[in-house]
């Protein structure tokens, strides 16, 4: 009797934990949300960067006691920078932001199962704010898919993983509460943004933006740092044309549309017929240029860039940088009272155009010299010969790049396009001074 008695104790014991650990996993499968599947599913290729950058001491004038003894160097401080990344290919291809690897001196990435590599630099863009690492590997990497984000709704849920002030594989989640976003903040415009309320912070930078399939749809880049539930991300269509340019090529090609723009004065929208708040006018089309090709005319209203509203002149330049050449865009414009969409390809802006860019804005003819650029003639009446630019003057820098050689010198000139101003950095003699000519 008492034999048969623990028998049934037995049983009951094993039928208890069995029902038990049964209703546990259908309390966990019940719990289970998409959200849960998406960080499990994704997780694996999110990264941490860390980043060390050679700073200048505090102390610069004072000599320490192995400078007084010995004449040694003063060593130079550490910075520790910190930001999150993505793995978009087995092969260990990560995209994050520029501003997480910028100035950089090594770059240490660590993956989730702990392991921590050297990255290499493929390439950077900070018109973008978007970079490329590579990682050595023995094995395949997991990685994330680059989704699209052209077909994104007002009100999906998104998830976000990252990095935010160093606690490595933080999620958080939300809406996407707008799309195709422009803001300006630091003296900067940024466009062309999908905004969110999923919490991003310090460190989230360069994470991946996630929809419910798991596919990664921007890149976590910026945050309003005195508002809540406000986060931005770089969506992922531009992503793939910015990637595909920094893996191919090292960096983002200048690529030449030929529309010079203008803001629209409420006296210029009601001339043409045009009654919104948003636009830019196009008050020259270059000859030769895709904008011809395209059908574009001077007179036309610019009204939507790339599936969303160009706010003004400002904003169609910025957003035109991020069409590299070869990469198609639609443009909406309205002309004689009507709308329609014309396709542009932007191509590399043709070499021979440059001298003449140069001549006809600024007014200088330059050649290379050890330094920099030395002017050989301005034109009478441009924006250099009313500041006193004179022939045998050395243009070290514009826009605070060096311009070492004819490539570097074309390049900042083409990173200026469209801007209202550019800044030179001139030599004459010993002396050296900055001076503004409008561009």
């Amino acid at each position: 009797m008492k034999n048969q008695a623990i028998r049934w104790g037995l049983l009951l014991a094993v039928l208890l934990a069995f029902t038990g650990g049964t209703s546990a996993r259908a309390d966990a499968a019940r719990r289970r949300n998409e959200v849960v599947e998406v960080v499990q599913k994704v997780s694996p290729a999110v990264v941490f960067i860390g980043t060390e950058q050679e700073a200048e001491s505090p102390f610069r004038g004072r000599r320490s006691m192995m400078e007084e003894f010995f004449g040694a160097p003063p060593q130079a401080q550490r910075q520790q920078g910190l930001g999150s990344g993505v793995i978009v290919d087995p092969n260990g291809t990560i995209v994050t932001n520029d501003h997480v690897i910028r100035g950089a001196s090594a770059i240490h990435v660590v993956l989730a199962d702990g392991r921590e590599l050297e990255a290499e630099v493929i390439g950077s863009d900070a018109n973008n704010d978007l970079a490329v690492l590579k990682v050595s590997s023995k094995q395949p990497l997991p990685a994330a898919k680059l989704g699209t984000s052209s077909d994104l709704m007002i009100g999906e849920t998104v998830v976000a993983i990252g990095s935010p002030f160093g606690l490595s594989k933080t999620v958080t989640s939300g809406v996407v509460s707008a799309t195709g976003r422009t803001f300006k903040a630091d003296g900067r415009t940024y466009n062309d943004f999908i905004q969110t309320d999923a919490a991003i912070n310090p460190g989230n930078s360069g994470g991946p933006l996630l929809n419910v399939d798991g596919d990664v749809i921007g890149i976590n880049t910026a945050i309003f740092a005195s508002a809540q539930g406000i986060g931005f991300a770089i969506p992922a269509d531009k992503v793939r044309r910015i990637m595909d340019e920094l893996t191919r090529f090292g960096k983002v090609r200048p690529a030449w549309v030929g529309i010079e723009a203008q803001d629209l004065s409420p006296r210029l929208a009601r001339q043409l017929g045009w009654d919104r708040t948003y636009g830019a006018v196009v008050s020259d089309v270059e000859p030769g240029s895709p904008a011809e090709q395209a059908g574009i005319r001077r007179g036309d209203v610019l009204a939507e860039m790339g599936g969303s509203r160009v706010s003004d002149a400002e904003d169609y330049v910025t957003r035109a940088r991020g069409y590299p050449a070869r990469a198609a865009f639609p443009l909406v414009v309205f002309r004689e009272g009507g709308q329609r969409t014309l396709q542009v390809t932007p191509v590399e802006f043709p070499p021979q155009l440059i001298e003449a860019l140069a001549w006809n804005r600024l007014g200088l003819r330059v050649k290379p010299v050890r330094g920099g650029m030395s002017v050989q003639s301005v034109r009478p009446g441009s924006a250099a010969d009313e500041v006193g630019l004179e022939p045998g003057d050395l243009i070290a820098r514009v826009n605070n790049q060096p311009v070492a050689e004819p490539a570097s010198f074309q390049e900042a000139l083409l990173s200026a396009r469209g801007s209202r101003s550019v800044l030179l950095l001139v030599r004459r003699g010993r002396y050296g001074y900055h001076v503004t000519l409008p561009f």
